[in-house]
């Protein structure tokens, strides 16, 4: 229905000097599908309030509402060009006055958790990079086609969305920094089994798919009550974002998945020092794919017991901690996590067996991830008892994972099934804890059934993977560039 839509404002988008990459083209879609539906969010809530006879109080001034400077209509219902803005005209009315008026939500609401605070943020962290008001007027036209009514118009749009965030995490360096192939995370949560009242976390939620994934298992479940819908709606999924472009898209997309106003915060997770984190601050689901590669400064890692410069393992140990007794989780981490000799991982792994019991091992194929150039693997846990056995599976598609040979949900049905009961099959296998290396802590995917499986890689993964050293090298140059300078 809206496909075609969408590809016409890609192209113009293409077209504007502005916009040089799939991050900019789905950076600059969002704010203004995020502003085509709150004028239809505001337009069902004033025809509700309507009909109760009561009066609605607008969000938005009518100045800046979309059917003012957007799309104006006439007595026909089309496009009025009359009185609709175009050219430098429009241009400078979204980046003088529009953007500034919406920015400033953020101080004027009356709590985080509003839909007007929630303007404020995103506003407040993207700029309008369309240069043309000509490019700009277009693209508006084919946003206003967009409808947000009808439950299958929705479902149509979150889908497009997630293919917009497919398409720009598969342009960046890394893929998974963005986008965490959608089959793998129902897997995660077919394994969890969140329940209705749980409350569900993403520490680093990126594009937040774990928790649209979340919300579509948990909302699809029979027999849900008005109060579970409100439950799902206000009190079950919290995530945390530190890039700005990455918090637009993530409440842009629970928005377009059914969320109206999504508990995400921008702010870096790793800032926060976990002793400080109380009962209060706890989780009984945690789902997450943390960023991995990176390096924190000495100022961040003084806030976790285990000091070290990888993002992925100071994150492993905010999610032991923020998780409740009795609390699961399932983490996406690289699989040299299980097997490096340094004291941090080593110390890590003891945590993670002495703290929590650590039942399933996920280890997942090269290529799993588009333009990742690391395997991973996925940690199940459950907080508050001692591991006294891991269970491993090794997925094997049976084929090599590539961008025309995705991972797909076939692919882990056998994973899900045989979890259930932790059968041992030729690709699943259970690890005695008590026969494990105490000085290492070694948790290496070492299947029984084969010996040890060498997996010859392509020279496409192989140069993905020179790519993705090559681009941490660098980045890695930049920060001590910055600390010498």
């Amino acid at each position: 229905m809206f496909e075609q839509t969408f590809k016409n404002i890609d192209d113009i988008l293409h077209k504007d000097a502005g916009c040089t990459s799939e991050l900019d083209y789905t950076e600059q879609s969002s704010w203004l599908l995020f502003l085509k539906y709150l004028d239809a969010l505001e337009a069902d809530k004033a025809s509700e309030a309507a009909l109760e006879g009561k009066p609605y109080r607008y969000i938005i001034e009518p100045t800046y509402r979309w059917e003012t400077w957007a799309a104006p209509k006439g007595l026909d219902g089309k496009l009025d060009h009359n009185a609709a803005l175009t050219g430098d005209d429009l241009r400078d009315f979204v980046n003088a006055k529009l953007f500034p008026y919406l920015a400033g939500f953020k101080q004027r609401a009356s709590g985080p958790n509003t839909i007007e605070y929630k303007i404020g943020e995103v506003f407040g962290e993207i700029k309008n990079k369309i240069q043309s008001g000509y490019n700009l007027r277009d693209v508006i036209e084919h946003v206003d086609e967009l409808r947000f009514g009808a439950q299958a118009e929705k479902h149509e749009l979150s889908h497009l969305y997630e293919a917009k965030i497919k398409n720009m995490g598969n342009a960046g360096r890394n893929g998974g920094e963005y986008y965490t192939p959608r089959p793998l995370i129902r897997a995660m949560i077919q394994v969890i089994k969140p329940r209705i009242g749980e409350r569900i976390y993403d520490g680093a939620c990126g594009s937040a798919g774990f928790l649209c994934e979340a919300f579509e298992y948990l909302s699809s479940q029979p027999g849900l009550t008005t109060a579970d819908l409100k439950t799902l709606q206000t009190g079950t999924f919290y995530g945390k974002e530190k890039k700005s472009l990455a918090y637009v898209i993530a409440i842009m997309n629970m928005i377009l998945h059914g969320i109206e106003a999504p508990n995400v915060i921008h702010a870096n997770t790793l800032a926060e020092n976990i002793a400080d984190i109380q009962d209060k601050d706890r989780f009984d689901v945690i789902l997450a794919n943390p960023p991995f590669g990176g390096k924190e400064r000495k100022e961040v890692q003084q806030n976790f017991p285990i000091k070290t410069g990888e993002t992925a393992f100071l994150f492993l140990q905010h999610f032991i901690k923020t998780l409740k007794a009795g609390g699961r989780a399932a983490i996406v981490i690289k699989n040299t996590f299980l097997s490096n000799t340094d004291n941090a991982s080593t110390s890590l792994r003891k945590l993670l067996l002495e703290s929590c019991n650590l039942h399933t091992i996920l280890d997942c194929p090269g290529g799993t991830f588009q333009g990742a150039g690391v395997k991973t693997v996925v940690l199940f846990f459950e907080k508050g008892t001692k591991t006294r056995s891991v269970w491993y599976y090794q997925l094997d598609p049976g084929r090599s994972l590539g961008k025309t040979t995705a991972l797909n949900d076939a692919d882990l049905v056998e994973f899900v099934e045989l979890q259930k009961t932790f059968a041992a099959s030729p690709k699943s296998w259970t690890l005695d804890t008590a026969s494990i290396d105490t000085s290492t802590y070694d948790l290496s995917v070492k299947n029984p059934n084969g010996g040890e499986v060498v997996t010859l890689r392509t020279p496409q993964e192989i140069l993905d993977e020179i790519a993705a050293l090559d681009a941490e090298s660098a980045e890695a140059l930049a920060t001590i560039r910055e600390l010498v300078a």
